[in-house]
């Protein structure tokens, strides 16, 4: 029998005057892989420090067993700014003491590509929002836990990033697991019970994410309580379960009978033959066609050699290695860069949106309606469809009251949703989107992706999200940082597969660097220190220029001047991290 580690009974807490948990009663066990689910707000995070001890409960109680070792990833990755990455992760170990534990050899090769002293000599404040997040996992990962707390563990992470976390810790059978994420593909990886955090309360159901789906539409089937517009967005995803890959079938463990029922009176998520049409009648036969196309990142070369063409209603996710040039290749397509040589050509009738990492600010007086209101009143979806500002407002997460709320005010989570809300009211008929799910919800994502089953143009899509990516898109292609994009019939799944490959082949440039002399590895290492001072000032000027836009929204002109300096300087920083990337990887380890 598996042993209790931590126990909550007849937990409360509350912000102000509203209740986040209200009598709760929970238990882990040892091995438990629990996921946790719900809105942004409903106490999801707040549950999770109550059972770290690191909030106490307004009432109720939190017991533990004796001797039980618990460790918590929060959102934020907090450190001493001074300390090295060395300091955070090792501590006060001596160097035998792990560098013979097989395990700590696996989390160190997993998350940094194997033992780098260069790295684990680099302060904590230069490092980047990917590089906290991994030091913050392999901090947790190589300590004797009993029970790790995760909340939002795939941020920053990319594809394979998040598919070596999950193999790792399915691999751990009597680490007990809690995980908030909005990544539903990892939490079908790795969790077989679900938590959803829902007006106070607790709601348990056996399974991973999918598995949650089915059981909450059974649920919603024999109760008939739900409203019409949350039935249909539950039953979208069970049409896009319906397609049945083996990850999403195997851990149910309710009755597979009534599942199956339900998932096979779903029809298609999309008609593909009409989304098609439309988009043919809105974009004509070229979208964007490749030739012998260069792409370069400073002196950087990305991608060469690009053949490429891109059609009328394609939905093309782009999966690839941090450094390959995914960002670089979309804001090519989307017109901000132009390629090194080759040719480009876009179609005439061609109106593309972009979504980029980097939000534009607002001005912070606006209301969230009043800020899509400015860029149109209503948006036409085809096929007779329309939607108003406010009801798109309303499908993104925006209720009636909220769209009335400050931008000032806003999370950056729903600043986000709002700079979307905003793309989508332009009516564009190409969407360029990169990384879209940062800061979202599972409840605000099958929102999105009910709208863009919607859409009728051509959609492409980088995100570190796999079940997002599969969800909206058709085509797969990716970046291996060989210089060349690759088509992936067979999806993320194949992408994972050629790269395992290709860091099993020996490298051809091994012996070109092996053989490199003293000299030139003293001079990389200077060019590294000159990018790390070059990076750290970027940083700081960002800082500056953010807290400067805040300080002039009400000075049209001074906002202007800054905005721009400030998309330079992140311009700049994105170029002198790839330069760093670069570099690092020539360094002799």
């Amino acid at each position: 029998m598996a042993r209790n580690l931590v126990n909550i009974e007849e937990v409360s807490k509350a912000f102000d005057i509203r209740a986040l948990l209200e009598r709760v009663s929970l238990g882990v066990s040892e091995g438990d892989r629990i996921g946790i689910v719900g809105r942004n707000g409903s106490g999801k995070s707040t549950l999770m420090k109550i059972i770290a001890a690191v909030e106490s409960p307004d009432a109720g109680r939190v017991t533990k067993a004796n001797s039980v070792k618990i460790g918590l990833l929060s959102q934020v990755d907090k450190a001493d700014p001074h300390s090295t990455v060395g300091d955070v992760v090792i501590g006060d170990r001596a160097k035998h003491e792990w560098a013979s534990d097989s395990r700590i050899r696996e989390v160190f090769t997993g998350l940094f590509g194997g033992f780098d002293d260069h790295l684990f000599e680099r302060k904590f404040a230069t490092l980047s929002g990917g590089e906290k997040r991994r030091v913050g996992l392999a901090k947790l990962l190589i300590d004797e836990l009993d029970l790790i707390l995760l909340d939002e563990p795939t941020n920053h992470l990319d594809v394979e990033g998040v598919a070596w976390l999950a193999n790792h810790l399915n691999s751990r059978k009597n680490l007990a697991v809690l995980v908030i994420t909005h990544d539903r593909w990892f939490l079908d990886a790795v969790t077989d019970r679900t938590w959803e955090v829902v007006e106070g309360k607790v709601e348990e159901y056996d399974g991973g994410y999918s598995a949650f789906v089915l059981a909450k539409a059974e649920r919603a089937r024999q109760a008939s309580a739900m409203d019409a517009r949350r039935n249909n967005l539950i039953r979208k995803e069970l049409a896009w379960l319906r397609r049945g890959a083996p990850a999403r079938t195997t851990k149910p463990k309710f009755r597979v009978d009534a599942a199956n029922v339900l998932i096979a009176e779903e029809p298609a998520p999309r008609d593909q033959g009409e989304l098609l049409k439309f988009a043919r009648n809105r974009l004509g036969n070229t979208v964007y066609e490749a030739h012998h196309l260069q792409i370069r990142a400073g002196d950087k070369e990305l991608i060469d050699d690009l053949y490429w063409n891109v059609g009328p209603g394609d939905r093309i996710g782009i999966v690839g290695i941090n450094g390959s040039g995914k960002t670089t290749l979309m804001r090519t397509l989307a017109g901000e860069l132009q390629p090194f040589a080759g040719k480009f050509t876009t179609g005439i009738t061609v109106k593309a949106a972009f979504l980029t990492q980097h939000l534009d600010e607002l001005n912070p007086t606006w209301r969230v309606l009043e800020a899509v209101e400015k860029v149109a009143a209503h948006i036409e979806l085809g096929n007779g469809k329309s939607l108003s500002a406010s009801q798109l407002c309303e499908r993104l997460g925006f209720d009636k009251d909220s769209q009335w709320t400050p931008v000032g005010d806003l999370s950056g989570g729903e600043k986000r949703r709002l700079q979307l809300t905003r793309l989508l009211m332009d009516s564009p008929n190409v969407l360029l989107l990169d990384e879209p799910t940062n800061d979202f919800d599972i409840e605000t994502l099958t929102e999105l992706e009910d709208l863009l089953d919607s859409f009728g143009g051509t959609l492409i899509v980088i995100s570190h999200d796999r079940y997002f990516l599969e969800r909206v898109c058709d085509r797969f292609v990716g970046l291996l940082g060989d210089k060349s994009l690759r088509d992936l019939p067979r999806g993320v799944d194949q992408y994972l597969e050629q790269r395992t490959a290709s860091i099993a082949r020996p490298n051809p440039d091994a012996k070109t660097k092996s053989a490199s002399s003293a000299a030139e590895q003293r001079q990389l290492k200077k060019d590294l220190a000159r990018l790390e001072r070059q990076i750290e000032k970027a940083k700081n000027r960002i800082s500056e220029l953010e807290t400067l836009q805040s300080e002039s929204a009400f000075d049209s002109e001074a906002l202007l001047k800054v905005s721009e300096e400030l998309e330079s300087q992140r311009f700049e920083l994105n170029t002198r991290e790839e330069e760093w990337l670069e570099v690092t990887l020539q360094l002799e380890p």
